[in-house]
């Protein structure tokens, strides 16, 4: 499902890597969590919904080919972006 302004912009201020970035990885993964949580809720309470489970693996994909292009460019930020963000991995 889709994530309120106020939630978004809370997301982007404590993930940005610098004043205005709302592009970098960091953001990017962050947004994807947090749509990814709230399909993750909405799928326990329909299970047969199938058109959102596959926008859910979607949204998988997407931020696990951001984790790999952030662990490939910098290791430390990388480990430091999943530990915020309780990933495990």
């Amino acid at each position: 499902m889709s994530i309120d302004q106020e939630r978004r912009a809370a997301l982007i201020k404590e993930y940005a890597t610098k004043p205005g970035d709302t592009g970098s990885p960091e953001v990017q993964v962050a947004l994807l969590s947090e749509r990814i949580s709230g399909l993750t809720e909405h799928l326990k309470t329909h299970p047969k919904d199938f058109h959102s489970r596959r926008g859910l693996l979607v949204l998988v994909g997407q931020r696990r080919g951001l984790l790999d292009y952030v662990k490939k460019k910098d290791q430390a930020r990388y480990e430091s972006l999943i530990n915020r963000l309780g990933l495990r991995r």
